[in-house]
């Protein structure tokens, strides 16, 4: 029995007790001095005591299974006497508290089982398993963030054909008696409601499809995948009338809240594991010699890999330190030295990303001013068609391969510690692929809205544009589908060959070249860039999610292959909860800019005169005022009173209250922790000062 213990608590030496290093800190302290002395001055006597309770008799009525007996905190046998005990109350107990409990274990189990099926249900179990084993969960994050892509996509594109492609389709060919209206523009000038799509006419040759399909020009440019498709205005399903320019807007609006909710939900997840890791220096350094190994490895050279692994990790801490301490002893003028060289390299930087974008702008310009002009048939003169629609995407991937190069040269005079050179390292790559296709877009719209008369009476560059939102939703389809065939051709014609080369060859600058590392977060930017686009495109082309579900698909086998048979894992990995809440939180700065350019484009850009379903309004956020004016006046009055002022200025201020006591929470709680942790240290102090004690009695003795 553990019971006896609060005897021996009892009859401790007052004395011996107030030597103890805890008993003084917390005099000092002025906490709670008996409640500090028996937490620490008997341990067996707490945990008897907490054995004892556990052992107690359950709570009456409906909390006998408020908790289960594996989670009580005592031994297999105190458990055993608990459940007997649990299960003897339940004899006695009423018909309504069996029930009750039986019915609640009968669910738990249900849940058990069901959550148990849905994991042999999920896509790529076994092959993330057997990545996780020969790589580690390192790189086991990417290929599970890569599966969140998908299944993200794959929602996306339902949302998108249940609520517009879909009830487009019935409505135009007519099944289950459904039927549909177009109204045409009125007040409009009548050759900007014209739109012609430059199709092909007579003999076609194969390779004119396959131009379109490249481009989403052509036989593609009528279909459902974009804008243009969607003319109806209303439709009828037997006796239901759909608003489809409304269900356009708002299906928009509820794919972005479902990527953003689901992102900032996984992060939330990922930032608590991050958060256990960014200690200080000693309890990381605790970590990564006593918690760091990562027991899913299985494979020898994976095993290998991880040793480097947590070697390089310690060597960099050893790096930092030193650093650290470097950055003590700097004089003046040797800081002035560095703040004087990071100036410069960053106006550097800033002269790269400059003339990144320029390039952009006068690719995209020169393309879309040049790819509607036909000079002719023939293979090389499509091909040089095709050569200059796909300008601005070539220019593009250019810019996201050689500015990487430069930063990562660049980064290397700035005399940062090795963790702030790849933080701030990838932060610039990611600015660079993001602000790409903003500069994109910035160069549309720059050829979409002009100042001549022409434009003023349609509102927009019909004569270059006569549907721009189609124009801009096949810029989003050719980045994608250009993407995709550069992360294929990458492995085909750059790795394989590679990987032949370095197994077949022996000569020596061969071998110490070696195969191409398997870099987590070059890869992890290839794919956020392509969401982003998706993104963005989704709105101009409602069909994009589903091109990107299978190219993500089809990239997650390409990855696989790689990593198995052309490439290496990297010497310097980085730790799978770190890695998820990166891949979250930059997937999140880039949902975050697509909001800027839909958000410009629904609400100033003024929309196409000639295609799609928001024709009749000036904008396309148009159709929002216009469906409240068909509300009741009630209704009407409760949303004009929550779009005004009146509204918005106390609902911030309540925002803001909420948000101070989160703040303020949050700070008890840290403060909390910080105490937790010196109770911690108090232990481990009084657990020396108890061995010293004991030492000093034996050599007495």
């Amino acid at each position: 029995e553990v019971f006896p213990a609060e005897e021996t608590h009892a009859a401790a030496p007052v004395g011996f007790l107030q030597e103890l290093p805890s008993y003084r800190s917390v005099l000092r302290n002025r906490t709670a001095a008996r409640g500090a002395q028996e937490r620490r001055a008997d341990p067996q006597g707490s945990a008897g005591v907490r054995a004892g309770e556990a052992r107690g008799p359950p709570p009456e009525g409906g909390e006998i299974a408020a908790l289960p007996v594996r989670e009580y905190p005592c031994s297999i046998a105190a458990k055993r006497r608990l459940r007997d005990s649990q299960e003897a109350d339940t004899k006695y107990s009423s018909g309504w508290n069996q029930w009750k409990r039986n019915s609640n274990k009968s669910w738990k189990k249900a849940l058990n089982d069901v959550k148990e099926l849905s994991s042999y249900l999920e896509l790529w179990r076994h092959d993330i398993h057997s990545i996780e084993g020969k790589f580690g969960t390192g790189i086991q994050s990417y290929f599970s963030f890569l599966r969140f892509l998908v299944l993200l996509n794959f929602l996306i594109f339902i949302l998108m054909f249940g609520f517009v492609t879909l009830p487009t389709v019935i409505s135009k060919y007519g099944i289950f008696n459904s039927s549909f209206a177009e109204i045409s523009p009125k007040s409009t000038e009548p050759y900007c409601t014209v739109y012609t799509v430059s199709g092909n006419q007579g003999l076609v040759y194969f390779y004119t499809y396959l131009k379109d399909l490249l481009t989403g020009t052509g036989f593609l440019e009528v279909t459902v995948l974009f804008y243009g498709y969607y003319m109806v205005d209303t439709a009828w399903l037997s006796v239901l009338r759909y608003n489809l320019p409304l269900a356009y807007l708002l299906t928009t609006f509820a794919y972005l809240a479902l990527s953003l909710l689901w992102i900032i939900k996984r992060s939330v997840e990922g930032f608590k594991q991050n958060l256990v890791h960014d200690e200080d220096q000693f309890q990381s350094y605790c970590n990564k010699v006593f918690a760091g190994w990562d027991f899913c490895i299985t494979d020898l050279n994976a095993a290998r890999l991880k040793h480097r692994s947590l070697q390089y990790e310690l060597q960099t801490d050893l790096e930092e330190e030193r650093l650290k301490q470097k950055i003590a002893d700097r004089t003046m003028k040797e800081k002035l030295r560095i703040y004087s060289l990071r100036i410069f390299l960053n106006i550097i930087v800033i002269a790269v990303l400059s003339g990144c974008f320029y390039s952009i702008y006068r690719a995209t310009v020169f393309s879309q001013e040049n790819s509607s002009v036909s000079i002719g048939h023939g293979i090389r003169i499509d091909s040089a068609n095709l050569l200059v629609q796909y300008l601005p995407s070539i220019v593009i991937t250019l810019v996201n391969f050689i500015a990487p190069q430069i930063f990562s040269i660049l980064i290397r005079f700035e005399d940062y510690s090795p963790a702030f050179e790849i933080r701030l390292t990838l932060m610039r790559c990611v600015f660079v692929r993001l602000a790409n296709i903003g500069v994109l877009l910035f160069s549309l719209w720059s050829q979409i809205r002009c100042a001549t008369d022409q434009c003023k009476a349609c509102g927009y560059n019909y004569e270059l544009y006569p549907c721009w939102e189609s124009a801009v939703g096949q810029e989003m389809y050719k980045l994608m589908i250009f993407d995709f065939i550069i992360i294929l051709a990458m492995t085909l014609f750059v790795d394989f060959p590679r990987m032949l080369l370095v197994t077949h060859c022996s000569w020596k600058p061969v071998q110490w070249f070696g195969l191409q590392e398997f870099g987590i977060s070059d890869n992890v930017l290839e794919i956020i860039y392509g969401q982003t686009i998706c993104w963005i495109g989704t709105f101009f082309s409602p069909l994009l999610p589903a091109i990107a579900t299978v190219k993500y698909f089809i990239i997650f086998y390409i990855k696989k292959i790689s990593l198995i048979h052309t490439r290496k894992p990297a010497d310097r990995p980085v730790r799978a909860s770190s890695s998820n809440f990166f891949f979250l939180v930059v997937l999140l700065i880039g949902l975050v800019l697509a909001f800027i350019p839909l958000g410009i484009s629904i609400a100033q850009i003024p929309s196409s005169k000639a295609c799609g379903p928001f024709r009749n309004f000036n904008t396309s956020w148009a159709i929002v005022p216009y469906t409240v004016l068909g509300f009741p006046t009630a209704l009407q009055q409760v949303l004009n009173g929550i779009a005004s002022e009146a509204f918005a200025v106390p609902f911030f201020m309540v925002i803001c209250l909420i948000m101070f006591y989160f703040i303020a929470l949050a700070g008890a709680h840290k403060r909390v922790v910080e105490q937790l942790r010196e109770q911690l240290v108090m232990e481990g102090r009084d657990k020396l000062f108890l061995i010293g004690k004991i030492t000093e009695a034996q050599k007495h003795t």
